[in-house]
């Protein structure tokens, strides 16, 4: 159902044409670019010129997802495959690749730990014939510019997948060190520099790294006139630490959105720069007479970060410049999706998409399909007449018809699947069907969330007690894909002992040893409820773990009328040290009782834990670490 196998690659199979004929191709992947951030999705507050006049010589598609997180996304872009399938299911291509037979999923786990959970692969197989090596292998240079984080080791670098040329660095969760040169690259072995390795240079001081590829790609244009090529260009804009030049900052700080949705001036910034990268690549293909002959894709790697501030990633000078220019925003919001990067959740896997061809793609046309990853690579094939590779399974399929107004996507489901736990929930996958959507949390029971898109694009309306047999019909093509696609999704802990639950002896502590700071904690019916008596995002409750070693996990059941962000703070070197403090963000949805399970990555000792809520009602906590005696407060 899923699996398509395909035919023998040939050296060269265009029916009767040379290669200078062939279509050259631009794949333009912007790095934490939700569905709304541009003026020709809707945004009225950042300014994307360039993007929005491609749009009117493109197809843009409006139902077009990638995975919640970047890695698994441009694994899936490169391989044709679910994540599931290739088992990049996470971030962590910055990490160690593991050894060879690792179990990616444990046979056994503590008894503390109510589920047995996969672990994501840190590197994508070089045993994949990547969407590089196909085009290579027909007669196209290939070039990947910018942010790879699919392998920190040399093995497992763009070089080895198919590009020709490569400008890179690793580790590479965001961009290499700073936004501004000098940024500290050194040759493989070579010492010195921030700790990163790959083949990214210094420019002038002060150069700004999103211009840099920029140049770097117009560079490859031009060098490459004089055949088809492809330029894999993944944009480190508009990934955490963000850094932005302060006279855009400075011009979007005075501009307000008659819309109330976003207003964060230094995500507007940074938008503006990733525009002007994009519009000098247009702007190359057109002064060297490739426009009419080049397919460009725009596409985003994941939706956009709602949770995540500057003070997240431990940069003193970046968090001072956050707080000055953006105070306590969040760097966007996806309004009126649910939720962001790192969620199963609209927010967090609607993403822009637009593609052009001149003579083949209808300029300015709108495509409601239901698109993916997955369906880069044969779409482009399929758009070229290439030959398949044999041994490389597609989970995708080619939209060349669709794009070129032909036919219709025929489509009985679309999957994305994330068997981590995040923000909101254990892990999960959900299965799109038409207009519906079912999520299904992996849990001891797993439980279930049904949605209507058409008639609920905010998630707003759960269907799943109303609509049982849709529940059925739905979750039983997930079966079938989790199977398909050898998932390792997570299972019930058959060695799992349940936390007993404290409770306050008579005349004892009613809180437990947990310390109001900033605000006011009060019980009543078994309730905790937490009301800031000064700013809410400095009040917590506060309390020692003794003994206990992270990472660790903590559920909470909780709801607020309000809703907004919270976060849990560790002090792992020394209580109150703030040098040594981890702060894990989450998300308090307002309305009823929730039950949150935030993961706290958290290296030794958890020493003093923060809990930061909006004002709330608390039901229970459960701290679980991965060394030390679990803990449950019921209040």
């Amino acid at each position: 159902m899923f699996r398509t196998a395909l035919l023998l690659l040939s050296s060269f199979a265009i029916l009767n044409s040379s290669f200078s004929a062939q279509p050259n191709i631009v794949l333009f992947l912007v790095d934490d670019m939700g569905w709304m951030d541009s003026g020709v999705y809707g945004s009225k507050y950042y300014e994307t010129p360039n993007i929005d006049r491609f749009a009117t010589r493109a197809m843009r598609f409006t139902n077009a997802y990638s995975q919640p997180l970047c890695s698994p996304t441009r694994a899936s872009i490169l391989t044709g495959q679910y994540t599931a399938r290739h088992g990049i299911t996470s971030a962590t291509g910055h990490t160690p690749p593991q050894k060879e037979g690792h179990a990616f999923l444990p046979a056994e786990a503590p008894p503390n730990a109510p589920m047995l959970l996969p672990e994501s692969k840190n590197y994508l197989e070089p045993s994949q014939i990547t969407l590089a090596e196909a085009l290579k292998q027909n007669g196209y240079r290939t070039a990947h510019i910018g942010k790879w984080h699919l392998g920190l080791t040399q093995p497992h670098w763009p070089e080895q997948q198919g590009f020709d040329v490569a400008f890179h660095c690793h580790p590479d969760p965001g961009p290499p060190g700073e936004y501004f040169s000098p940024y500290g690259v050194v040759p493989e072995g070579k010492p010195g520099g921030k700790n990163r390795v790959g083949t990214i240079t210094d420019g002038p001081a002060g150069e700004y790294i999103v211009d840099r590829q920029a140049a770097e790609a117009a560079k490859f244009i031009r060098e490459s006139k004089g055949g088809p090529f492809f330029l894999n260009l993944w944009c480190y804009g508009v990934h955490g630490p963000w850094g932005h030049k302060e006279e855009y900052t400075k011009y979007f700080a005075a501009k307000k959105d008659p819309t109330g949705r976003q207003g964060n001036p230094i995500m507007a910034s940074m938008l503006k720069s990733v525009d002007e990268c994009f519009g000098r690549i247009l702007a190359e293909l057109d002064q060297n007479g490739l426009t009419e002959n080049t397919i460009i894709l725009f596409y985003s790697d994941n939706g956009g970060n709602t949770h995540s501030n500057v003070t997240t990633e431990g940069k003193k000078a970046a968090s001072e410049a956050w707080t000055k220019w953006a105070g306590n925003q969040p760097p966007t919001m996806n309004t009126p999706l649910r939720e962001g990067k790192g969620t199963l959740y609209e927010g967090g896997t609607r993403v822009p998409m637009m593609w052009s061809w001149a003579g083949k793609i209808a300029p300015g046309s709108t495509s409601e399909a239901v698109v993916g990853p997955i369906d880069v690579y044969p779409t482009v094939i399929d758009l070229l007449g290439i030959a398949k590779a044999e041994k490389q399974v597609f989970d995708g399929i080619s939209y060349a018809k669709v794009l070129k107004g032909e036919d219709p996507l025929n489509r009985t489901a679309y999957f994305n699947y994330h068997p981590h736990a995040g923000a909101n929930r254990a892990g999960g996958v959900w299965v799109r069907s038409g207009d519906f959507k079912l999520l299904r949390w992996f849990g001891n029971p797993s439980t279930h969330e049904l949605y209507n898109l058409k008639d609920d694009l905010s998630e707003s309306k759960d269907l799943a007690t109303a609509m049982p047999d849709k529940v059925k019909e739905l979750d039983a093509l997930i079966d079938t894909f989790l199977k398909d696609t050898g998932a390792t999704f997570p299972r019930p802990n058959p060695a799992y002992k349940p936390v007993a639950a404290k409770t306050p002896a008579k005349n004892a502590d009613p809180l437990q040893g947990w310390k109001e700071r900033g605000c006011k904690a009060t019980i009543t019916d078994g309730i905790l409820t937490m009301k800031a008596t000064g700013r809410p995002e400095v009040s917590f409750l506060g309390h020692g773990t003794g003994k206990m070693t992270g990472p660790a996990t903590i559920k909470l059941r909780v709801r607020s009328q309000t809703g907004g962000a919270g976060k849990i703070e560790t002090f792992p070197k020394s209580s109150g040290d703030p040098t040594g403090m981890v702060s894990t963000p989450f998300e308090v949805k307002p309305g009823d009782w929730q039950d949150l399970v935030i993961d706290v990555k958290s290296p030794g000792p958890l020493g003093t834990l923060r809990l930061y809520l909006p004002d709330s009602d608390i039901d229970s906590i459960e701290l679980t670490p991965a060394k030390g005696r679990a803990e449950r407060w019921n209040f």
